[in-house]
């Protein structure tokens, strides 16, 4: 199963008031375990920076200025998220933004639920406690003394722990499915099932090592603990 952590940052908080992306970070977990593959771009929104917005993450307009247009970077984009589950926290906000920035291409939205919001799945889990990715980052002992500033690429990096810590730890099915093949994408896994053996295999035991055993066991007598459990 194919799942990407993502994470934005952006110029504030509504595109419908002329807010744009400026940096998509995303990280490529399969079966639950990171594979190396990431995506990181920064995005010249073609305005000016708001200083709310620059304390946040510290992408300022002189350093954005010569980076590509989201239409420039689009369809690599769209080509490396695939039709995965894409795996955010506050998932709402991050999707409002990208769709925002496709519909202004012309281009599909991404399926609302083609999302996992970690930060609805960690409010279900933990009610009345804080869930914010920092606060999830104390509860589970996961580092992110690097974090100085939101950074899309390093929040999507420190999400893939959390949430893996959110679905039940590493590896929560120890690997222990088996892939029932493809059809379009892929199907969906089942259960491992120990399966019987066709031949029973051989025992170890020798003929005479069962002649010495039976030798012993009727020298202790017809009380012998072993003649009462077979």
């Amino acid at each position: 199963m194919r799942e990407i952590v993502l994470d934005t940052e952006t110029t504030g908080f509504e595109p419908d008031q002329g807010d744009r992306i400026v940096e998509i970070g995303a990280v490529e977990l399969y079966n639950h375990v990171p594979t190396g593959r990431t995506y990181h771009q920064y995005i010249n929104p073609q305005r000016a920076m708001p200083q709310e917005a620059f304390a946040v993450h510290g992408l300022g307009d002189d350093f954005l200025r010569d980076k590509p247009l989201f239409a420039d970077i689009a369809q690599a984009f769209v080509d490396f998220i695939g039709d995965a589950k894409l795996v955010i926290h506050n998932a709402t906000f991050d999707m409002k933004f990208l769709n925002a920035e496709l519909s202004w291409l012309k281009r599909p939205a991404i399926p609302l639920d083609q999302a996992v919001d970690t930060l609805a799945i960690a409010r279900r889990k933990f009610p009345g406690s804080p869930a914010s990715l920092d606060a999830l980052c104390r509860r589970f002992g996961i580092d992110n003394s690097s974090r100085t500033l939101h950074g899309a690429l390093l929040d999507s990096e420190i999400l893939a722990e959390v949430y893996l810590e959110l679905i039940g730890g590493k590896q929560p099915d120890f690997g222990l499915k088996v892939s029932q093949g493809r059809s379009g994408s892929e199907a969906e896994a089942r259960d491992w099932r120990p399966q019987p053996r066709p031949t029973p295999l051989p025992s170890r035991i020798s003929d005479s090592e069962k002649a010495a055993h039976a030798a012993f066991v009727e020298k202790l007598g017809d009380a012998a603990l072993w003649k009462r459990l077979h």
